[in-house]
């Protein structure tokens, strides 16, 4: 009899202990959807202007115009987008190499200036690409310089931070060791103002900018026929701003489907900006 009480006093021990264990591990643990955190909701298209940053310096898609106002292609593309979605626009000229803390702070919501992205997939949130863009090299036309191995020994000037520069410090270093010198400055106004006054032999810059310049001088400027590289223009946003990028490309397609695309081209043609680049559809 004492051995019949003893095991089930034994039994009983263990079957409460069991019950204070599993108690005790259900406090401590946690649901599953409190240890998952959600996922923030990109609230990044709920705006109510569009803020651009650009490059006031940059025709035909940003610059100043003859009447002291910003003006441009990309300029314009931004309004009729800001239009469109019921947002105002504006317009803030930027330091290049200021553009990333701008955007990060929310001082400007986008970059939207013949803004390359390639090379720049991971620092930013892109539009989808909407023109088709090159870097190239402008000489003057009485330089002799005919080919890229002409520019062996001479001095190349290239704008801070800029795409062309990105080329010629990666595929195309071989090239740039050539040269003489590499050099960098804010602008490109500037840049073909020292190579007109033969202070530097070679600007390295986009299709665009050459073709304005040639345009505005063309029995100054030429361009190589070799390309250093070719690429795209798209919209920057900060990192993780699907919405925005997605809305404001959508709307792009819109205004190229119903003509007003190819009108603004053609409003800066003058400038050497071709319909025939636009690679959205």
């Amino acid at each position: 009899m004492k051995a019949i009480k003893k095991s089930r006093l034994l039994a009983a021990f263990g079957a409460t202990f069991a019950l204070v264990g599993a108690l005790a591990l259900t406090a401590c643990s946690t649901p599953a959807e409190e240890a998952a955190p959600a996922e923030s909701e990109d609230t990044s298209a709920e705006i109510t202007t569009l803020t651009v940053g650009f490059d006031q310096a940059y025709p035909p898609y940003g610059f100043v115009g003859d009447d002291g106002e910003f003006t441009g292609f990309d300029l314009d593309l931004a309004a009729e987008v800001a239009e469109r979605n019921g947002w105002e626009v504006a317009y803030e000229p930027i330091d290049w190499d200021a553009k990333d803390t701008l955007l990060d702070s929310g001082a400007i919501n986008c970059i939207w200036n013949g803004f390359t992205m390639e090379g720049r997939e991971d620092d930013y949130t892109f539009s989808e690409p909407y023109m088709l863009n090159a870097q190239v090299v402008v000489t003057k036309a009485d330089s002799g310089i005919e080919s890229l191995e002409d520019l062996a020994g001479k001095t190349v000037i290239t704008q801070v931070d800029s795409a062309a520069l990105d080329v010629l410090e990666g595929d195309q270093a071989d090239l740039a060791a050539t040269f003489a010198k590499l050099e960098t400055i804010g602008e490109y106004n500037t840049a073909f103002m020292q190579l007109e006054s033969g202070a530097v032999d070679a600007v390295a810059c986009d299709l665009s900018i050459a073709a304005y310049q040639m345009s505005a001088k063309p029995d100054v400027y030429v361009q190589l026929s070799e390309s250093l590289s070719e690429e795209h223009y798209a919209v920057g946003f900060k990192q993780g701003s699907e919405a925005l990028a997605t809305l404001v490309t959508d709307t792009l397609r819109e205004m190229d489907e119903d003509g007003t695309v190819e009108e603004l081209c053609n409003k800066y043609a003058e400038y050497g900006l071709s319909y025939s680049n636009w690679v959205l559809e």
